[in-house]
């Protein structure tokens, strides 16, 4: 029996055997094709390495700079929540003839008055100057300022004492006084010994110290000052009694209202010389600043990925140059252009991705650090860890465009000459 694979092949209309089918060309799998790109990252790892440092420190700074913000804006965040956004201030502006206008007396007993509001205090400006010893000369005042203040005032504040105690009931009418952080900084005093207190110069007499205050961002006027108690300084400072920053504590939800007739309750004959601001508004502020310097340098960080893009160009260009004789081989072996061209695209976008991968660890220690130093929680956020890899895997991809279409038109007898 004569089967149909024993028959001679078809004759053509001319007599010519017609030639066999040329089979098609074997399709790379995405695994086939990573394989490949990787192939030119081992046979030339310190190329590859050097090419991806560029993109690692443009990710690093893009990473970093979205991270760092996001982790003082946290802290920022956490810290209001502790001292709260509902603490007003007030004080006298000036009169119609420029002169310092004056707060009543009851002022702190009228703040108190409004209903929303949940605790009032006050401060009380001296003449006076503070100095370290009675030989350094009145003129050496370190910027420091002394004011009269009363017992409630670090409650209303939400401050804490680092060192010592605060002015009571028991020592405001003796010649002591509370100094802030940074009038101590400045002083020299950094702790309080109960056996032998220090001591400073003030209003031509000994005031023994007390206490240290820690920080205060809400109120950093405090932080440059020495505190007395309000009848000393009456009695011994010539502080003539009037308050000249009063602090008020207001239900959250009545903030503004309460924003909008303080000054005509403290000062009910010239509301217009009583000037109210909210702290927590000067910190958010100063939040949008940095934030603003942040887009400076993530400028900066694109402008060294870009730089990262260009030198994985360059390389791929060398690359494509150096093996010519392989793309030749693979096109003589029946690979297509299309498969050269996905072998050097896949090199280029791994070696960026790699990069892009450092980078982001690097980005993320930095941000670590950085945070922990500054006693911040650490922020990363999702968009910039998988952005910084993203972002390097399309520069990777466009900075490879170029000369993986080099090598795929390449003809093969060309390459292999």
């Amino acid at each position: 029996m004569i089967t149909a694979d024993a028959l001679p092949p078809a004759e053509g209309a001319s007599g010519t055997v017609a030639p066999p089918p040329v089979p098609d060309p074997a399709r790379l799998g995405p695994r086939d094709v990573l394989t490949l790109g990787a192939h030119g990252m081992r046979t030339r790892p310190v190329r590859a390495v050097l090419s991806a440092l560029g993109i690692a420190i443009g990710v690093a700074a893009m990473v970093a700079v979205l991270a760092i913000p996001a982790s003082s804006a946290q802290a920022l965040h956490d810290r209001l929540a502790a001292l709260g956004t509902n603490l007003l201030v007030a004080a006298p502006g000036q009169t119609l003839f420029g002169k310092p206008a004056k707060l009543p007396d009851e002022a702190v007993a009228m703040a108190k008055r409004i209903g929303p509001v949940t605790a009032a205090s006050a401060l009380g400006l001296t003449s006076q100057t503070v100095r370290r010893s009675d030989r350094i000369p009145a003129e050496e005042t370190s910027g420091l300022s002394v004011f009269a203040a009363t017992p409630d005032l670090l409650g209303v504040l939400g401050g804490q004492v680092r060192a010592g105690s605060f002015l009571d009931a028991a020592n405001q009418k003796f010649p002591v006084t509370v100094l802030g952080s940074e009038a101590a900084a400045r002083l020299g005093i950094d702790h309080i010994d109960p056996a032998k207190p220090p001591q400073v110069w003030l209003g031509g007499r000994w005031f023994t110290v007390v206490g240290i205050l820690g920080p205060m961002p809400l109120a950093p006027e405090v932080e440059r000052s020495v505190l007395v108690g309000w009848d000393v300084a009456k009695a011994l400072l010539g502080f003539d009694g009037h308050a000249t920053t009063v602090y008020a504590r207001a239900d959250e939800s009545q903030v503004d209202s309460v924003r909008g007739v303080l000054g005509a309750t403290l000062n009910p004959a010239s509301p217009d010389q009583v000037n109210v601001r909210r702290p927590s508004e000067a910190l958010e502020a100063q939040q949008i600043t940095d934030n603003s310097y942040s887009a400076l340098f993530l400028g900066l960080g694109g402008v060294a990925l870009l730089v990262g893009g260009v030198g994985v160009a360059n390389t791929m260009v060398i690359s494509v140059l150096e093996r010519r004789r392989e793309i030749g081989l693979r096109r003589a072996l029946g690979a297509t252009r299309r498969q050269v061209r996905g072998q050097f695209l896949a090199e280029s976008v791994l070696l960026s991705g790699l990069g892009g991968l450092v980078g982001v660890l690097v980005g993320v220690l930095v941000t670590a650090g950085y945070a922990l130093s500054q006693g911040w929680p650490a922020i990363l956020p999702p968009l910039a860890l998988a952005g910084g890899v993203g972002v390097a895997a399309l520069v990777g991809a466009i900075a490879g465009a170029y000369p993986a279409a080099r090598a795929a038109r390449l003809p093969p007898t060309q390459a292999l000459a």
